[in-house]
Order: C-alpha cells, then sequence, then structure tokens
C-alpha cells in the first residue's frame, strides 16, 4: 500500500492511498461510506479477489487524513471524484475506459452523480446501499434540519448510527468503535443537499447509461432501499444488476459474509470490462425526446402554470427584467445580459421585488454561474494558446449580444473575436457597445450556425469556438452535428470548442408553460443529458478534456480538442 495526496477542483490537497499497482492492470476506484475513511478498505484492497486490479480510494474532506474541511455543498465531493479520475490518469497512466467504480452509502450518491454529471466513459460501477434518500428516524427530521440550517449557519449533528447498524461481525462493530480517524457528526447543510442530489438522481437516472450493479442490503436501517430500485429500474443500459443481499446491514463490506460481495463485485465488474463499447453515433436519449414531445403537446401544463402566464402578462411589465424577456424573449440575449447585471429594478417599489425574486430564480443562478465557467474555461484555453506563442482567434457560433466576450476582448485586447448571431436587434446591442469603447479586431455576423456551408463566408480561422445555449434551442442532433463539423471545418489544427450543456433543469416545465421566446412562442427546450451532448462530440472527433458544473447539477460548460 502506497499513499499521497492530489489537489483537487479548487486546489485543496485530498489523500489517497494505492494498492497492486501495475502498470496496464484494470484498475478500481473505491469510494468509502460517511464518516469513514479509505485505510478502512485496507483489508478489502487486499483480499484475493482484488488482487489483479490496481485499487485506489481517497479520503472524503473532512474525513480520515484529508486536512480539507468537510464542504458542505455535495457536488464538490463529485468534483473531488472527478480530479481524482484525472490524476489517476496522469501519473498512473489509467485509462478511464479500464475503471471501475466501487462505492458505499454516500459513496454510491457520488459515483452516481460522477456518471450522471460528468458521463465519464467508465467500464462500469457497483453500488452498495446508496443513499438516495436516508431514514432519518424522527418525522419531518428533513425539515427540522432544513430549519435549523436557516437558524444557524454551519449545524452540525450528530449521527445515530452505530456499528451495530453497519455489520453483524463484532470484531467489525469494535474496529469501528475503536477507530479515532472515524468522524460521529455530519454537517447539517450537506445532509440537505445530499438528499435533494439523490432524489434528482433517482428522478433522472434515465440519463445514465453506465453498467451498474447495485447491492441492497435487507436489513438496512440507514436508507431506504426502494429509491435504490427505482434508481436500477430507470438505468439506460442493459447491463445492470439489482440484488438484495439477505440479512445483511448497512454496512455492507464490513459485514458476515463479505467475502460473497467481493465475489460479486469481481464477477459483475469482469463483465463490464469486457463489454464491447458503443460505437459512437448521434441517436438521441429516448426519454428526452418524449419529454420534449410532451412538452409540445401540453403535457403537465397546470392550473397554476396558467396563472403565472396569465399574472407575467398582466403585472409582469413592472419588472425590468420581465419586462425585458415579454418583449424580446427570455432566451434573448437582451434578456441574459439583463441576468448577468444581476440588479433588481422595477416600478412601485413591488415591481423591484418582483424583479429580485425573478432574478433568484434557480435558472437564473445557474445562467450566472454558468457564464463564470465559460469566463473560467476560455482563459485557461487562451493562456495555452499564448504560451505556444499563437494569436488567440475566437468565433461564438450563436454569441447574443456579445456579453461575455466583451469582459475578454477587456483583458485580452490584442484577441481577435467573431460573434456570429442569429437575431438582428441581439447584433444591434452588441455593435453598440463595439462603437462606445472603441474595440478593434471583433466584429459581428449574421449566418445560420447549422449550415456547414456557411462557415467558410466567416473568412475566420478561430483557433477557440464556442457554443453556448443554443444546441438546447434545437432538439435533432443532426442539426447540432452538422454546426461542429462547419466548425471544424474552418479551425487551425490544434484547436479548442468550449461547449455549453443542460443536463437537467428542475424548471423546465414552468419555462415551457409561461415564458416565451425570441419568436414570442412558447419557451420549449429539449435538453441533453451530458453523456448525450459528449456523444454529439465525440462523433465529430471532439476529445472532452474538461468540464465544470454548478452546484445545482443544472448547467455544463466543457472543453474539447479540435482537429489535434
Amino acid at each position: 500500500m502506497n499513499s499521497g495526496h492530489f489537489t483537487s477542483f479548487d486546489n485543496n490537497e485530498i489523500f489517497y492511498h494505492e494498492w497492486n499497482y501495475l502498470p496496464h492492470q484494470k484498475t478500481i476506484i473505491m469510494i468509502h461510506r460517511g464518516h469513514e475513511h479509505s485505510e478502512r478498505l485496507n483489508d478489502i484492497a487486499q483480499s484475493p479477489q482484488f488482487s489483479k486490479y490496481n485499487i485506489f480510494a481517497f479520503d472524503l474532506r473532512g474525513h480520515g487524513l484529508t486536512k480539507t474541511k468537510t464542504s458542505s455543498v455535495f457536488m464538490d465531493y463529485v468534483r473531488d471524484l472527478d480530479s481524482f479520475s484525472k490524476f489517476i490518469s496522469t501519473k498512473y497512466e489509467v485509462k478511464i475506459s479500464d475503471v471501475f467504480v466501487v462505492a458505499n452509502s454516500i459513496g454510491g450518491v457520488i459515483a452516481s452523480a460522477w456518471a450522471h454529471d460528468f458521463a465519464p466513459n467508465i467500464a462500469g460501477m457497483a453500488l452498495l446501499a446508496p443513499a438516495f434518500r436516508i431514514n432519518l428516524i424522527v418525522p419531518l427530521a428533513n425539515e427540522m434540519i432544513t430549519l435549523g440550517t436557516r437558524l444557524k449557519k454551519g449545524l452540525i449533528i450528530k449521527s445515530y448510527v452505530k456499528s451495530t447498524m453497519l455489520t453483524h461481525d463484532p470484531e467489525q462493530q469494535k474496529a469501528y468503535d475503536t477507530d479515532p480517524l472515524i468522524s460521529r457528526s455530519i454537517d447539517a447543510e450537506l445532509l440537505i443537499d445530499l438528499a435533494n442530489a439523490g432524489k434528482r438522481l433517482v428522478e433522472d437516472a434515465e440519463a445514465i447509461d453506465t453498467p451498474t450493479l447495485i447491492l441492497a442490503a435487507e436489513k438496512d436501517h440507514v436508507v431506504f432501499n426502494k429509491d435504490q430500485k427505482i434508481f436500477h429500474d430507470r438505468l439506460d443500459t442493459a447491463l445492470k444488476n439489482y440484488e438484495v443481499l439477505p440479512n445483511f446491514f448497512h454496512g455492507i463490506l464490513f459485514d458476515s459474509g463479505r467475502e460473497q460481495v467481493y465475489d460479486k463485485i469481481v464477477d459483475f465488474g469482469e463483465q463490464c470490462f469486457q463489454k464491447v463499447p458503443k460505437q459512437t453515433n448521434l441517436s438521441p436519449d429516448q426519454f428526452s425526446v418524449k419529454e420534449y414531445q410532451d412538452l409540445q403537446n401540453n403535457v403537465g401544463n397546470n392550473l397554476n402554470f396558467k396563472l403565472q402566464k396569465f399574472s407575467l402578462g398582466k403585472i409582469g411589465k413592472i419588472s425590468n427584467g420581465m419586462a425585458i424577456g415579454l418583449k424580446y424573449g427570455f432566451d434573448s440575449g437582451a434578456s441574459l445580459d439583463y441576468v448577468y447585471q444581476n440588479q433588481p429594478k422595477g416600478k412601485f417599489g413591488f415591481g423591484k421585488m418582483m424583479d429580485k425574486n425573478y432574478l433568484n430564480a434557480i435558472g437564473w443562478k445557474g445562467i450566472r454561474i454558468r457564464k463564470q465557467h465559460l469566463l473560467q474555461l476560455l482563459e485557461q484555453n487562451i493562456q495555452t494558446l499564448k504560451q505556444q506563442g499563437r494569436a488567440v482567434k475566437i468565433l461564438d457560433i450563436a454569441g447574443g449580444t456579445g456579453n461575455y466576450l466583451f469582459d475578454i476582448k477587456e483583458k485580452y485586447p490584442e484577441t481577435e473575436i467573431v460573434i456570429n448571431e442569429f437575431v438582428k436587434s441581439n447584433i444591434e446591442i452588441g455593435e453598440k457597445v463595439i462603437r462606445e469603447k472603441s474595440y478593434q479586431h471583433i466584429r459581428f455576423t449574421n449566418f445560420d450556425c447549422f449550415d456547414p456551408e456557411t462557415y467558410k463566408k466567416l473568412n475566420f480561422e478561430p483557433n477557440i469556438t464556442i457554443v453556448s445555449g443554443i444546441l438546447e434551442l434545437f432538439g435533432d442532433n443532426e442539426i447540432a452535428s452538422k454546426a461542429i463539423q462547419g466548425i471544424t471545418s474552418i479551425s487551425e489544427k490544434d484547436s479548442y470548442l468550449v461547449y455549453t450543456g443542460q443536463p437537467w433543469h428542475p424548471q423546465l416545465k414552468m419555462i415551457a408553460y409561461v415564458l416565451n421566446n425570441h419568436q414570442n412562442k412558447d419557451w420549449i427546450m429539449r435538453r441533453r443529458s451530458q453523456k448525450e451532448l459528449d456523444k454529439i462530440m465525440a462523433f465529430n472527433t471532439v476529445q472532452k478534456e474538461k468540464m465544470l458544473i454548478d452546484d445545482f447539477g443544472i448547467f455544463t460548460v466543457s472543453s474539447g480538442k479540435l482537429n489535434p
């Protein structure tokens, strides 16, 4: 066993262990359950069943020998897992397709969120009593904890879980009770965020096509097995299995008879490693297509949405943000510019209050984070090009009013920028800014971004191209692919493509049934899972390298390599 630290996404140090490493072996990443730490997996990692695999595990934030404090944000743990996968890929030359994940309890939710949100091309995963919904025992406990987090920032609550609820094995009970690195409490805000994430993942499991084994504990008093079964049934993969382990407690990897669990994990893992990889294609997610068709057919348009739409039409104009959306479309560049500014304005005082609530909607919060993430990846790519001594040339195929590109222009004035846009009113707004700021080497064009032939008319050879906020407005993958083809045809060798996604949205129905788009029609979007979006890119030989996502799981920003 070897150990060390890796640097995670936010530059924090995370402690990890490595067992059995040999180049070219298949790899298993193990994720411990809440309260525990990676050294507790030592006996498992060194068992005969796992001897032919590279085994890696790390201490979650606030656990074991990781000095980084616990985060209240569930997605930080998912980002840590993604960072760790990239770390072992670089340091140990582990191919992502040779990785199988084994995760217990909260670790199972982390692994599931990684599969859903980041869509890594892993071989498969084994989820052991995944904590999609925790049994908090006390009625209304979730509501009381939520209230507690609002009354006291940083609220910590003591765990009710005892060793006798985890394992029948007396030696394992004693080991748990006497281990000084076991944490006995949990961050209350994290517990609520975990519950929200678990609910989202169970509801949207169709977006996951990772081969998955779920082992449930028959006598699990910590989490509910029902949610695990629903998650399994919805998974979009033929290679999956759900099994209830008779008489097992929640700590499956430490319970009596655990050797049979090792065998089940290895047997399923081998099936995953031997599975023939899917051929890249443009077929859409059928659940997403049906969801889109239901929105078009007004399925679920209830009285609540109709009242919201009526109210918006009658009094919405006293909120500046709603007034802009009603006039130009809530998906318009003008509307997004206002959301980015995030300065509530309105008439009669009440209008300003309405505007504040409007701007605080979770979707708009996600949009503002998406802009930050977009700028972050753009700047990373700009710095790489500059280090290579290359002039930076940016194309945005549907850039709206050019908002965030003006931020880039201010910081990197020598950058050449072309903003293509199909709505002329957005172009007029953007060109006014260019004149007022006296910007040089930046211009708008008005071409069809989904016609590969029009890209030649740009008379431009970009090395960074942006596809942001446009694909979800057009659900056809063939059309989306044509845009990527056009980009590829004019881009420099070793260029970058930065693209945004919307793999999940909690307000999709409200948006479709209440808000209008730039064509004064219902704003109906077909969201794509991250795996579907990445599949379109891979079909056009775009090699995804980096991805950022907000804390809600709504918007992603990815960067991939073009024409390597």
